[in-house]
Protein backbone atom coordinates (compact mmCIF):
# COMPACT_ATOMS: atom_id res chain seq x y z
CA UNK A 1 0.00 0.00 0.00
CA UNK A 2 1.31 3.43 -0.92
CA UNK A 3 0.98 6.15 1.76
CA UNK A 4 -1.08 9.23 0.99
CA UNK A 5 0.98 11.90 -0.76
CA UNK A 6 1.88 15.14 0.98
CA UNK A 7 -0.71 17.85 0.38
CA UNK A 8 0.82 21.18 -0.66
CA UNK A 9 -1.96 23.62 0.16
CA UNK A 10 -0.01 26.84 -0.31
CA UNK A 11 -0.72 27.15 -4.07
CA UNK A 12 -4.41 26.37 -3.45
CA UNK A 13 -5.21 29.23 -1.09
CA UNK A 14 -5.27 32.12 -3.61
CA UNK A 15 -7.62 30.35 -6.01
CA UNK A 16 -9.90 29.17 -3.22
CA UNK A 17 -10.04 32.69 -1.77
CA UNK A 18 -10.67 34.20 -5.22
CA UNK A 19 -13.66 31.88 -5.66
CA UNK A 20 -14.99 32.96 -2.28
CA UNK A 21 -14.60 36.65 -3.06
CA UNK A 22 -16.34 36.23 -6.41
CA UNK A 23 -19.22 34.54 -4.62
CA UNK A 24 -19.48 37.12 -1.82
CA UNK A 25 -19.48 40.02 -4.26
CA UNK A 26 -22.31 38.42 -6.21
CA UNK A 27 -24.63 38.12 -3.21
CA UNK A 28 -27.76 40.21 -2.86
CA UNK A 29 -28.38 41.85 0.53
CA UNK A 30 -31.02 39.30 1.46
CA UNK A 31 -28.61 36.44 0.80
CA UNK A 32 -26.13 37.70 3.38
CA UNK A 33 -28.62 37.06 6.16
CA UNK A 34 -29.64 33.56 5.06
CA UNK A 35 -29.21 30.90 7.77
CA UNK A 36 -26.49 28.29 7.42
CA UNK A 37 -25.92 24.83 8.83
CA UNK A 38 -24.03 26.47 11.73
CA UNK A 39 -26.73 27.07 14.38
CA UNK A 40 -27.51 30.77 14.73
CA UNK A 41 -24.99 31.83 12.07
CA UNK A 42 -25.84 33.54 8.80
CA UNK A 43 -23.82 33.69 5.58
CA UNK A 44 -22.35 36.96 6.83
CA UNK A 45 -21.39 35.37 10.14
CA UNK A 46 -19.42 32.59 8.42
CA UNK A 47 -17.61 35.12 6.23
CA UNK A 48 -16.70 37.05 9.38
CA UNK A 49 -15.52 33.82 11.02
CA UNK A 50 -13.10 33.25 8.13
CA UNK A 51 -11.64 36.70 8.76
CA UNK A 52 -11.19 35.81 12.43
CA UNK A 53 -9.33 32.64 11.51
CA UNK A 54 -6.97 34.65 9.35
CA UNK A 55 -6.45 37.31 12.01
CA UNK A 56 -5.65 34.61 14.53
CA UNK A 57 -3.05 33.07 12.23
CA UNK A 58 -1.42 36.42 11.60
CA UNK A 59 -1.40 37.27 15.29
CA UNK A 60 0.25 34.20 16.76
CA UNK A 61 2.16 32.75 13.79
CA UNK A 62 3.44 35.92 12.13
CA UNK A 63 3.51 38.44 14.98
CA UNK A 64 4.18 36.20 17.98
CA UNK A 65 1.11 37.52 19.79
CA UNK A 66 0.41 35.29 22.79
CA UNK A 67 -2.74 36.90 24.14
CA UNK A 68 -5.72 34.68 24.92
CA UNK A 69 -3.94 31.43 24.07
CA UNK A 70 -5.53 28.10 24.92
CA UNK A 71 -4.17 26.35 28.02
CA UNK A 72 -5.81 23.00 28.94
CA UNK A 73 -6.26 22.16 32.59
CA UNK A 74 -4.81 18.67 31.95
CA UNK A 75 -3.66 16.54 29.01
CA UNK A 76 -6.69 14.29 29.47
CA UNK A 77 -9.08 17.20 28.92
CA UNK A 78 -7.21 18.69 25.95
CA UNK A 79 -9.70 17.90 23.18
CA UNK A 80 -12.83 18.66 25.23
CA UNK A 81 -11.51 21.97 26.53
CA UNK A 82 -10.03 22.95 23.16
CA UNK A 83 -13.42 22.55 21.49
CA UNK A 84 -15.13 24.61 24.20
CA UNK A 85 -12.47 27.32 23.97
CA UNK A 86 -12.68 27.53 20.18
CA UNK A 87 -16.46 27.64 20.16
CA UNK A 88 -16.52 30.43 22.76
CA UNK A 89 -13.95 32.48 20.85
CA UNK A 90 -15.78 31.97 17.58
CA UNK A 91 -19.08 33.13 19.02
CA UNK A 92 -17.52 36.18 20.66
CA UNK A 93 -15.99 37.31 17.37
CA UNK A 94 -19.15 36.71 15.32
CA UNK A 95 -21.24 38.71 17.77
CA UNK A 96 -18.84 41.67 17.51
CA UNK A 97 -18.55 41.40 13.71
CA UNK A 98 -22.30 41.87 13.29
CA UNK A 99 -21.58 45.59 13.60
CA UNK A 100 -19.72 45.39 10.26
CA UNK A 101 -21.33 45.70 6.86
CA UNK A 102 -21.11 42.98 4.23
CA UNK A 103 -18.83 45.11 2.00
CA UNK A 104 -16.46 45.74 4.93
CA UNK A 105 -16.32 42.02 5.72
CA UNK A 106 -15.68 41.22 2.05
CA UNK A 107 -12.80 43.70 1.96
CA UNK A 108 -11.37 42.13 5.11
CA UNK A 109 -11.65 38.66 3.56
CA UNK A 110 -9.60 39.92 0.62
CA UNK A 111 -6.98 41.68 2.78
CA UNK A 112 -6.52 38.83 5.24
CA UNK A 113 -6.22 36.35 2.39
CA UNK A 114 -3.30 38.28 0.94
CA UNK A 115 -1.59 38.63 4.31
CA UNK A 116 -1.96 34.98 5.28
CA UNK A 117 -0.71 33.89 1.84
CA UNK A 118 2.49 35.85 2.40
CA UNK A 119 2.82 34.17 5.80
CA UNK A 120 2.17 30.67 4.45
CA UNK A 121 4.71 31.08 1.67
CA UNK A 122 7.34 32.06 4.25
CA UNK A 123 6.99 28.88 6.34
CA UNK A 124 9.28 25.87 6.12
CA UNK A 125 6.84 23.06 5.21
CA UNK A 126 8.90 20.48 7.11
CA UNK A 127 9.27 22.46 10.34
CA UNK A 128 7.03 21.46 13.21
CA UNK A 129 4.15 23.71 14.12
CA UNK A 130 0.55 23.60 15.31
CA UNK A 131 -0.73 20.08 15.94
CA UNK A 132 -3.64 18.65 13.96
CA UNK A 133 -5.65 17.32 16.87
CA UNK A 134 -8.16 15.31 14.85
CA UNK A 135 -5.24 13.28 13.47
CA UNK A 136 -4.00 12.62 17.00
CA UNK A 137 -0.98 14.92 16.68
CA UNK A 138 0.02 17.43 19.34
CA UNK A 139 2.60 18.84 16.92
CA UNK A 140 2.46 18.62 13.13
CA UNK A 141 4.65 19.55 10.20
CA UNK A 142 3.68 22.91 8.75
CA UNK A 143 2.59 21.35 5.46
CA UNK A 144 -0.02 19.26 7.31
CA UNK A 145 -1.18 22.16 9.45
CA UNK A 146 -1.63 24.30 6.32
CA UNK A 147 -3.46 21.48 4.57
CA UNK A 148 -5.79 21.37 7.57
CA UNK A 149 -6.24 25.14 7.22
CA UNK A 150 -7.24 24.60 3.60
CA UNK A 151 -9.94 22.12 4.64
CA UNK A 152 -11.30 24.69 7.12
CA UNK A 153 -11.53 27.35 4.43
CA UNK A 154 -13.03 24.98 1.86
CA UNK A 155 -15.73 23.62 4.11
CA UNK A 156 -16.77 27.04 5.47
CA UNK A 157 -17.05 28.26 1.90
CA UNK A 158 -19.13 25.16 1.20
CA UNK A 159 -21.49 26.10 4.02
CA UNK A 160 -21.99 29.51 2.41
CA UNK A 161 -22.53 27.88 -0.98
CA UNK A 162 -25.11 25.53 0.53
CA UNK A 163 -27.00 28.45 2.03
CA UNK A 164 -27.16 30.51 -1.17
CA UNK A 165 -27.54 27.60 -3.60
CA UNK A 166 -24.19 28.06 -5.33
CA UNK A 167 -22.22 25.12 -6.82
CA UNK A 168 -19.41 23.66 -4.75
CA UNK A 169 -15.70 23.60 -5.54
CA UNK A 170 -15.74 19.97 -6.64
CA UNK A 171 -13.13 20.28 -9.37
CA UNK A 172 -10.31 17.77 -8.69
CA UNK A 173 -7.71 20.50 -8.08
CA UNK A 174 -9.82 21.72 -5.15
CA UNK A 175 -11.42 18.50 -3.95
CA UNK A 176 -8.67 15.86 -4.02
CA UNK A 177 -6.37 17.81 -1.64
CA UNK A 178 -9.35 18.40 0.65
CA UNK A 179 -10.23 14.71 0.77
CA UNK A 180 -6.67 13.44 1.12
CA UNK A 181 -6.11 15.78 4.04
CA UNK A 182 -9.33 14.92 5.85
CA UNK A 183 -8.85 11.17 5.37
CA UNK A 184 -5.83 11.41 7.64
CA UNK A 185 -8.41 11.54 10.44
CA UNK A 186 -9.26 7.87 9.90
CA UNK A 187 -6.32 6.18 11.70
CA UNK A 188 -7.00 8.29 14.80
CA UNK A 189 -10.76 7.74 14.58
CA UNK A 190 -10.28 3.96 14.38
CA UNK A 191 -7.64 3.75 17.13
CA UNK A 192 -9.91 1.98 19.65
CA UNK A 193 -11.53 -0.35 17.13
CA UNK A 194 -10.78 -4.01 17.84
CA UNK A 195 -9.45 -5.65 14.70
CA UNK A 196 -6.72 -8.13 13.85
CA UNK A 197 -3.50 -6.98 12.27
CA UNK A 198 -3.81 -6.74 8.51
CA UNK A 199 -7.52 -5.93 8.51
CA UNK A 200 -8.15 -3.77 5.40
CA UNK A 201 -10.99 -1.30 4.81
CA UNK A 202 -11.48 0.37 1.44
CA UNK A 203 -13.22 3.73 0.98
CA UNK A 204 -14.21 4.63 -2.57
CA UNK A 205 -15.22 8.23 -3.25
CA UNK A 206 -16.52 8.38 -6.81
CA UNK A 207 -13.45 7.24 -8.79
CA UNK A 208 -10.95 7.66 -5.94
CA UNK A 209 -10.05 4.65 -3.78
CA UNK A 210 -8.28 4.69 -0.40
CA UNK A 211 -7.36 1.97 2.08
CA UNK A 212 -7.09 1.87 5.85
CA UNK A 213 -5.17 -1.13 7.18
CA UNK A 214 -4.61 -2.28 10.77
CA UNK A 215 -0.91 -2.58 11.61
CA UNK A 216 0.99 -3.68 14.70
CA UNK A 217 1.00 -0.09 15.99
CA UNK A 218 -2.42 1.16 14.89
CA UNK A 219 -4.05 1.97 11.57
CA UNK A 220 -2.36 3.22 8.42
CA UNK A 221 -3.98 4.99 5.48
CA UNK A 222 -2.93 4.95 1.85
CA UNK A 223 -4.00 3.45 -1.45
CA UNK A 224 -3.47 0.26 -3.37
CA UNK A 225 -3.81 -2.37 -0.64
CA UNK A 226 -4.02 -5.73 -2.38
CA UNK A 227 -6.34 -8.63 -1.69
CA UNK A 228 -9.88 -8.85 -0.37
CA UNK A 229 -11.03 -6.03 1.89
CA UNK A 230 -13.00 -6.77 5.05
CA UNK A 231 -15.25 -3.81 4.26
CA UNK A 232 -15.75 -1.70 1.15
CA UNK A 233 -17.56 1.62 1.48
CA UNK A 234 -18.61 3.56 -1.60
CA UNK A 235 -19.97 7.12 -1.59
CA UNK A 236 -19.97 10.24 -3.72
CA UNK A 237 -17.81 13.29 -3.09
CA UNK A 238 -20.69 15.26 -1.61
CA UNK A 239 -21.34 12.59 1.03
CA UNK A 240 -17.63 12.17 1.85
CA UNK A 241 -16.88 15.76 2.90
CA UNK A 242 -20.17 16.06 4.74
CA UNK A 243 -19.42 12.84 6.65
CA UNK A 244 -15.94 14.03 7.62
CA UNK A 245 -17.25 17.41 8.84
CA UNK A 246 -20.47 16.02 10.35
CA UNK A 247 -22.59 18.08 8.02
CA UNK A 248 -24.77 14.99 7.69
CA UNK A 249 -26.29 12.81 10.43
CA UNK A 250 -24.58 9.44 10.62
CA UNK A 251 -27.83 7.69 9.68
CA UNK A 252 -28.03 9.69 6.44
CA UNK A 253 -24.41 8.94 5.62
CA UNK A 254 -25.20 5.23 6.01
CA UNK A 255 -28.22 5.62 3.71
CA UNK A 256 -26.17 7.39 1.04
CA UNK A 257 -23.23 4.99 1.19
CA UNK A 258 -22.98 1.52 -0.31
CA UNK A 259 -21.38 -0.96 2.09
CA UNK A 260 -20.22 -4.49 1.47
CA UNK A 261 -18.54 -6.66 4.07
CA UNK A 262 -18.19 -5.93 7.78
CA UNK A 263 -20.81 -3.36 8.80
CA UNK A 264 -19.08 -2.60 12.12
CA UNK A 265 -15.96 -1.45 10.30
CA UNK A 266 -18.07 0.79 8.10
CA UNK A 267 -19.81 2.25 11.16
CA UNK A 268 -16.44 3.19 12.61
CA UNK A 269 -15.48 4.98 9.39
CA UNK A 270 -18.75 6.91 9.48
CA UNK A 271 -17.70 8.30 12.89
CA UNK A 272 -14.49 9.91 11.58
CA UNK A 273 -14.30 13.67 12.15
CA UNK A 274 -11.77 16.05 10.60
CA UNK A 275 -12.50 19.41 12.19
CA UNK A 276 -11.12 21.26 15.21
CA UNK A 277 -14.57 22.08 16.64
Amino acid sequence: MKPLPRVDAVPLFPEERAALLELLRSLRPEQWVLPTVCPGWSVKDIAAHLVADDFGRLGWQRDGHSGNRFEPSSPEKFEEELHDFINAQNELWVQAARRLSAPVITDLVEWSGRETQTLFESLDPDAMGLGVSWAGESESANWFDLAREYTERWHHQAQIRDAVGAPHLYEPRFYVPLLETMLRALPHALRDLAAKEGTPIRLVVDDLAYDVVKTSVGWSIGAGAEGVHDAVIKMDKDTAWRMLTRNLPKAEVATRAEVTGDGELAEAVFDAFALVA
